[in-house]
């Protein structure tokens, strides 16, 4: 029996894993106590991910649709060159603009695909290019390049030494702390407590993580940044700033100041559901503590207006004299002093389209007009090449965007498993899963508390037929007669280095006196810790090296904010609203066929409901309920949950599997809680492209 160290790809921290194997087979696995950083923590979701390794129900053999709509196997050349003649196709039919692609979150954690996509798109000339990034996290990008000059600057909490922290829209105990890299973050909030720190958490739910380490700040939904602009109103009304930080860091701060000025906490209490005494508390006690620091996640990010509630998240955290101080906000730069890699030149360009001005953000246009794109543009989307993404899952008004699927010419899924998606698929090509390729723990890169760099050989040989992804863009870029092509594919090491796939990632290594051979050898190499006093000299990439404190960029999204305020204040008071909400026996749609995971209590995703307004809509525990809005509607069944503020409901994202091939997500299907959110103009977030999905207006009736 070998035992090879690797590590955990489905979230940011990266944690060490003990692969045990036997006959080129992974037996078990189990944390690796001996990793420097994590330390023998894993999560059970990670070590669950053996089970996706040896799922039955993956894709194991290239599939192509036979004109009676069944997949049939079909040998890889063949299907290499069916595929590129299709696309040759289409392009020669209708031109370049014609095809169009979405890649999924799984990518952000593989190394190597990253430069095979951007070859096969910038070959291909394919410019509509849609992520999964759009629905949970882009409005974090489109701020810190406004703010600092970069969309690689995110500071993160320095909670080992910080005396005071907030915390929006996180549940770390279920889902870690996304944009904080940090491998058990429950005993690093634990640990703060014990030694007294201050924490508070801002969330429509009592989640699990506040129990025993917080306080806890019920807000409605949503309206999480009139509470971060009543807060900095109150400190700047009370003199409660640092002025040494605003005249050494800040520009623009009047203008801040005169945005803030319209959101007094007595005007937002009603709006947010917190006293206008609690948010005058909370503020002092912000200015109080010696250190404060703060952080904010999807909870927040998926609402309206994401991208303005992380612009102040870092003003509370500049205008207290947080920013770049122990105890406070500091950049982690990981293994690669990356911020210049993601600075922003000019203005933001917007395009014109039929849909309004859109803008990329890291190359992705608004996923939620992805269906528009296909249904009603005058050059519409003709063919769809999907990685590692199962859409009709993960976007907004899925049954618009399945008309939309079956109005596609020709779509591509390259993926491990089948999906919702792949069932309107031409052609299914199988990927390799984290054990079986190659790879850097490259995503929590600038986002560590510990930061260290590690490598993984493959662990066992792929099963099967499946390919690394970026052998089979590769592959296809051969079929099409590209010259980035190379005849030694069957060796993978061989073809990694011919074709260059880590020199980017060595280049960046490089810039820290470290290469990736070293950490080939040692596995894992650990780098310096996160220290506070370099951002202003070393990472900040304004052009006058200091804050922007009221980008013009936002000027439309600050006019927004008003109006929307308008409407909350003429919002009927009873109205629900539906949330997301995370729990340990789900990630997104690709954790849906774990058989261990479907634990008794955990076989479908209801609606959780706060007792008060089940009693008012006639709904008890375990009842059938009917979900609805002006954008669609689900059928699930009644949990009553006290944890929610009374007027929020939530659902668990990623169900909704009406297939068969995935047996176990088969037998459990749940409800898909995307027929609830919007899709289209007006339903994402313009400056940032992030779409709304959470403090969505839903109607429940009994069925």
């Amino acid at each position: 029996m070998k035992q090879i160290k690797t590590f955990c790809r489905i979230c940011e921290p990266s944690c060490g894993l003990v692969a045990h194997v036997k006959d080129n087979k992974i037996t078990r696995l189990s944390p690796d106590k001996e990793h420097p950083v994590t330390k023998g923590f894993a999560c059970h979701k990670g070590l669950a991910t053996l089970e996706i390794h040896q799922d039955e129900d993956r894709l194991n053999y290239p599939l192509k649709r036979n004109d009676a709509g069944i997949t049939e196997r079909i040998d890889w050349r063949d299907a290499v060159a069916e595929i590129a003649s299709r696309i040759a196709d289409l392009k020669a039919k209708y031109g370049d603009e014609s095809l169009a692609s979405f890649t999924g979150n799984p990518l952000a954690f593989n190394s190597l695909a990253g430069p095979a996509i951007g070859s096969f798109m910038l070959n291909n000339k394919i410019r509509k290019n849609f992520s999964s990034g759009t629905q949970d996290c882009t409005n974090k990008f489109a701020a810190s390049e406004a703010v600092f000059g970069s969309n690689t600057i995110h500071p993160i909490p320095d909670i080992d030494n910080t005396d005071f922290l907030l915390i929006f829209g996180a549940n770390p105990r279920i889902s870690h702390m996304s944009f904080l890299s940090i491998p058990d973050p429950m005993d690093a909030l634990r640990s703060a407590a014990k030694r007294g720190a201050d924490i508070r958490f801002v969330d429509p739910r009592k989640n699990e993580s506040i129990s025993g380490v917080g306080t806890h700040l019920a807000v409605k939904p949503d309206t999480d940044v009139y509470l971060m602009a009543a807060l900095l109103n109150h400190l700047f009304a009370n003199d409660l700033v640092n002025h040494d930080s605003l005249s050494e860091h800040a520009d623009n701060i009047d203008e801040l100041r005169e945005f803030i000025s319209a959101y007094s906490p007595e005007k937002v209490a009603a709006i947010v559901g917190i006293s206008a005494e609690e948010i005058k508390s909370l503020a002092e006690a912000i200015a109080g503590a010696k250190s404060a620091a703060f952080h904010m996640s999807t909870g927040v990010n998926m609402g309206r207006q994401g991208t303005l509630a992380y612009w102040l998240l870092f003003m509370l955290s500049l205008v207290t004299g947080n920013l770049d101080k122990p105890g406070g906000n500091i950049y982690s730069r990981g293994f690669y002093p990356g911020a210049k890699a993601g600075r922003v030149r000019g203005d933001i360009r917007y395009e014109e389209t039929p849909f309004g001005d859109v803008r990329r953000i890291r190359g992705s246009l608004p996923a939620n007009l992805l269906a528009d794109m296909i249904l009603t543009d005058d050059n519409p989307i003709r063919g769809l090449i999907i990685i590692s993404g199962n859409p009709l899952l993960s976007i907004g008004s899925s049954a618009r965007l399945q008309k939309a699927f079956e109005q596609l010419e020709f779509i591509l899924v390259i993926d491990i498993y089948p999906s919702a998606t792949s069932e309107y698929a031409d052609y299914v090509l199988p990927a390799t899963d984290m054990f079986e390729r190659a790879d850097v723990n490259i995503c929590g890169l600038g986002l560590q508390k510990e930061p260290f760099v590690q490598y993984t050989d493959f662990i066992v040989p792929p099963a099967a037929e499946r390919k690394p992804e970026w052998w089979i863009l590769q592959q296809l870029e051969a079929a099409q007669g590209f010259d980035t092509a190379t005849s030694e594919l069957d060796d993978y090491q061989a073809a990694i280095d011919k074709l260059g796939l880590f020199d980017r990632i060595d280049h960046m290594m490089r810039q820290s006196d470290l290469d990736l051979e070293t950490v080939r050898k040692n596995s894992t190499v650990v780098l310096p810790p996160v220290k506070s006093g370099n951002f202003f000299d070393e990472i900040i990439q304004t052009d006058t090296g200091r804050v922007n404190c009221c980008p013009e960029s936002f000027t439309e999204a600050r006019a927004l904010c008003a109006d929307i305020f308008d409407e909350l204040e003429s919002e009927n008071a009873d109205q629900l609203k539906v949330i997301s909400r995370r729990t340990n026996y789900m990630i997104n749609s690709w954790f849906h066929n774990i058989p261990s995971l479907k634990r008794p209590s955990h076989q479908t995703n209801p609606l959780y409901i706060h007792p008060e307004d089940a009693r008012r809509h006639n709904l008890g525990d375990g009842s059938q309920v009917r979900i609805s809005n002006r954008y669609g509607e689900v059928t699930t069944t009644v949990a009553l949950d006290e944890s929610l503020r009374p007027g929020t409901v939530a659902i668990t994202h990623g169900w909704g599997y009406r297939g068969s091939a995935m047996k176990t997500a088969a037998k459990y299907p749940g409800c898909n809680a995307n027929n609830l959110l919007p899709s289209g103009i007006g339903s994402f977030e313009k400056v940032s492209n992030q779409s709304f999905m959470t403090g969505i207006p839903v109607e429940v009736e009994a069925c």
